[in-house]
């Protein structure tokens, strides 16, 4: 079994672009199996919400060093290129839960 995985999505505003990407991220992510707890904020806040995330989803450009991959998410929004990016995501997740397996 999967275990609950943070993912912070992220856009301009943190207000209607990021709830619909996170309502969708959430929807595709538990019908692939996946438990995710969701996090919300503005691209200028992903530095101090990524503590502990597997992954960051983002609509805009995250100019930002981080220790966890960002993963564009357009597709969210526009439908091009979805399945890729799901399976970006996903393949993530799988590769931290990897790691959890191995540590256990």
């Amino acid at each position: 079994m999967s275990r609950l995985h943070k993912i912070v999505v992220a856009c301009g505003t943190a207000i209607a672009t990021s709830t619909h990407v996170a309502m969708k991220v959430q929807e595709v992510l538990e019908e692939r199996g996946f438990q995710v707890h969701i996090v919300q904020c503005r691209v200028a806040e992903v530095p101090s919400m990524v503590s502990g995330a597997s992954v960051v989803v983002a609509t805009a450009q995250v100019p930002f060093d981080l220790d966890v991959p960002v993963i564009n998410g357009l597709g969210f929004l526009t439908g091009v290129g979805l399945e890729e990016v799901i399976d970006q995501i996903e393949a993530r997740l799988r590769e931290v839960d990897s790691y959890t397996d191995t540590e256990a």
